[in-house]
């Protein structure tokens, strides 16, 4: 499997795909496929990267 977030980074903004409620998040740290993210609306989610791939986010 691929891990589908590879490219993001600590400070990088993205959405879920299928939790477009959760708003923008902020990516807090990108480990061994496990992306942590601080949503606006949801607050700090853990991502499987092998599971779930993040939208980036260039507009804020």
């Amino acid at each position: 499997m691929d891990d589908l977030n590879a490219i993001f980074t600590p400070g990088m903004l993205v959405r879920h795909p299928d939790l477009p409620e959760w708003g923008v998040g902020q990516v807090q740290s990108n480990v061994s496929g496990k992306v942590t993210v601080n949503f606006r609306d949801e607050g700090k989610i853990v991502i499987d990267s092998f599971r779930v791939g993040l939208l980036p986010v260039f507009d804020g």
